[in-house]
This record gives C-alpha cells, structure tokens and sequence, in this order.
C-alpha cells in the first residue's frame, strides 16, 4: 500500500476543530500508524519489515496513527534518537482490539470507579491509551485530541512481528516537508490522506468516547 498524501490546507478543512477524533489514514484490511527511532532500529526495521535487532521488546512502544502528533512529537524528525519516522501499516483488526484493550495512562473517574480499579486493570492491560492535544504543523496546540496507543509485552511482540504488514520509512518525506515549513510555506505542505477512523465495535467508541465525526 501507498503512502498517500494531500495538501494539509485541503485536508484540514475536512477534519474536526475539537474533541476526541482518530485522524488516520486506512483502508478496509489496514491502518497507519507512526513511530520515530533511532537509524539503528529505524533502518533494521524498514530493511527486514518486522522490528529486531536494537529493538527492545521488554519495554513500552508508543504508537501514534496521526502524522502531525508524530511530528510533534520528534521535532519533524530532528530530536535526538527520533530521526528515523516509520510508517507502519498494520492489520485492522488488530488495531481494533489494541482500543478495546486500551487502559487510560491515569485514573479516568468515568471508566473505574475507584483508583485502585485503574490500577488493577493496569496491571492486567499490555495497552495504555493517551489523549493529548493535536498540534499543527507549527507545533501550536489545537482544541482536537490526538490518540497514542502504548504496547508491551506480548501484544508488542505480535505488532512487531505478527500484525506488521508493510514498513516504510519517511524520513525523506519529513524531511522534504520540515523544509517546506522552515521557508514559512505551509500552503505548500503535504501530509498523509488522513480521515477519521472509527472502530467497528460501537461500544469501544463509547468507551473511547470519540466525538461526533461531523463535530466542527
């Protein structure tokens, strides 16, 4: 599968203003998500398409399917040990399951009931699950809420290994697109075709409470 990319001024348009949203880009079988390495591990996946060799599987990996929370995140690529920016497509229903495993990273008083509850299913989850602000392209904060999903111990292997369908690495990509930026042309910037994404499950998406897709 293709990367596929659209000028933001376009695509921004189409996305909602605020609440929780899955900007991603996917198809029937497949969705996107990004992560920033460093070359030893970036380089060793995109080569092998599966991730080995530096690669730690005994700690947590942060997985982000929106492309601007990405490069947020790495500074476009230029933050120390994030100069490698993968695009990893991986099975849907896969990714379905992550956010129906998900635990939130702190206590959510709507979701458990008391403190101790959260933990225990913290104990019990291999997913964490993140809001934090989407960004633009500058790096200023938006009203929408961007999703990261963070994976260990037996279901990081099985995205590493097993779910991973294609490994492509952008780094020229950003690196094209941070130039853009730097000569303060935004207009001109391109990204990955990006809409929002709702799991099959209905009931994850209460539980997620993802808002409205048509909220502006």
């Amino acid at each position: 599968m293709k990367l596929l990319t659209e000028p933001y001024k376009e695509q921004k348009e189409a996305w909602p203003k605020d609440g929780r949203h899955i900007l991603a880009q996917f198809d029937d079988d497949t969705i996107i998500v990004y992560q920033a390495y460093r070359p030893s591990i970036g380089r060793w996946a995109a080569e092998h398409g599966a991730f080995g060799g530096d690669f730690s599987f005994s700690r947590m990996s942060w997985v982000k399917p929106n492309f601007l929370w990405m490069m947020y995140r790495s500074g476009w690529g230029l933050k120390e040990n994030q100069e490698i920016t993968l695009a990893l497509r991986i099975r849907r229903a896969f990714f379905d399951r992550l956010l129906s495993e998900a635990v939130p990273s702190s206590w959510d008083r709507d979701q458990f009931e008391t403190e101790q509850d959260w933990s225990r299913a913290v104990g019990r989850s291999s997913v964490r699950l993140q809001w934090d602000p989407d960004h633009h392209p500058s790096g200023a904060k938006l009203d929408r809420r961007a999703i990261q999903l963070g994976l260990r111990g037996e279901t990081l292997e099985a995205f590493g290994r097993r779910e991973l369908v294609e490994v492509v690495d952008l780094s020229e990509f950003v690196t094209e697109q941070r130039l853009r930026l730097a000569s303060g042309s935004v207009s001109s910037l391109l990204t990955p075709r990006e809409r929002v994404y709702r799991p099959a499950d209905p009931d994850v998406a209460i539980k997620l409470r993802l808002a409205d897709e048509n909220a502006a």
